[in-house]
């Protein structure tokens, strides 16, 4: 069971280095921050819609914030079947990426709305990982560890 904990609380770690991005500097160009988008800087200059991107920016990282507390509860006091299915449902949540948010941003990539170009195959390099890091983290576990 230590991989299948090891790699909820890598994620876990990873993304409140996120969400602590997104509230504190939503503008630096790390992690999954704002600041690769050009239309950001942009939106300063209109106090409503910034006001607007502040919000969902807010959101998005007060519901994060909101999965990783509830992975610390699994992580803790989850026994093995709520972990494989903890590992299950981040699989499957995580490839949504593909079918929403990676056409919107690889559209404004060719556009030369991400800075720098190339960001959008380097985030689905990233979000790819951890997809592929989860399933294989599952399949040993369910093949060598698994009683």
């Amino acid at each position: 069971m230590i991989f299948l904990n090891g790699a909820l609380i890598v994620f876990g770690v990873l993304e409140l280095l996120n969400v602590l991005l997104l509230y504190k500097a939503p503008g630096l160009r790390k992690g999954n921050s704002l600041g690769f988008f050009n239309a950001y800087e942009k939106t300063k200059e209109d106090p409503e819609i910034f006001a607007l991107v502040s919000y969902l920016t807010n959101w998005v990282a007060g519901t994060k914030l909101i999965f990783i507390v509830l992975l610390i509860g699994i992580i803790i006091t989850g026994n093995a079947a709520t972990k494989v299915f903890s590992v299950i449902a981040l699989i499957f949540s995580i490839l949504t990426f593909f079918s929403r948010l990676y056409p919107a941003i690889k559209i404004m990539d060719e556009n030369g709305q991400i800075t720098p170009r190339g960001y959008s195959r380097t985030l689905a390099t990233m979000i790819a990982s951890f997809v592929v890091v989860f399933a294989l983290t599952l399949m040993i576990y369910l093949f060598w560890f698994h009683p």
